[in-house]
């Protein structure tokens, strides 16, 4: 994979970890977001974000052999990717330093795509890289059933989120918005009005945006 120069700057050319997960469940939507800076919350999004908030303000705390590091910051080199784990648990073990154990906390129910688990993938890639030890497994939590989904990171899994990681850096060495793709997960995204499926198809919104605000100028 190649990773654009960091220079002076070590976090310069690095994506954000979440833009893996947009990307998995609609380039567009990915495009929208990281390359036209466009962003609108409705209920769903802002559930979420109340849910990560409350995860990342707790404390940390030590219980039973398990440190629980809230917050924690997540960089990789190799991947060009950063971000942050909501929890990693540091698992105490009879030999070796303690065992990352990465929680992701999502609002809803599991989805039938993989978006979730190729975004978690990264973290742990992530801090493989950081701490230099191996983190087999990790869980997401989600909201709604409210319990954890124990979540391998297998070969095929990391394979997977190695192809995104490519994918996401060349869309956005790229700089073009796919045009859209109509779809009923359109509905659940808070992109949707500004994503204009009829009058959009083909062009960037940034650029559709600049055009009314044109007509409209007095």
């Amino acid at each position: 994979m190649t990773v654009p120069d960091l220079g002076q700057d070590p976090d310069a050319g690095l994506a954000a970890l979440s833009a893996l997960q947009h990307l998995a469940f609609c380039p567009r939507q990915c495009a929208l977001i990281h390359l036209e800076g466009t962003w609108a919350e409705n209920l769903l999004t802002a559930e979420g974000r109340v849910l990560h908030e409350r995860v990342d303000e707790a404390p940390g705390e030590t219980r039973r052999g398990v440190r629980v590091a809230r917050a924690v910051a997540l960089r990789s080199v190799r991947l060009g990717l950063i971000g942050k784990a909501d929890v990693v648990e540091f698992r105490s073990r009879r030999s070796g330093p303690p065992q990352p154990y990465p929680v992701e906390y999502k609002r809803g129910k599991p989805k039938p795509h993989d978006a979730d688990r190729i975004q978690f993938c990264a973290q742990a890639l992530c801090l493989e890289e950081m701490l230099e030890t191996p983190v087999p497994r990790g869980a997401l939590f989600y909201g709604e059933p409210r319990r954890r989904e124990e979540v391998a990171f297998d070969d095929a899994l990391r394979a997977r989120t190695e192809e995104t990681a490519r994918a996401l850096h060349a869309l956005l060495a790229a700089g073009v918005t796919p045009p859209p793709e109509p779809a009923a997960k359109c509905r659940s995204c808070s992109l949707e009005p500004f994503c204009l499926p009829k009058a959009a198809a083909g062009r960037s919104v940034a650029g559709w945006l600049a055009r009314v605000l044109r007509e409209d100028a007095p």
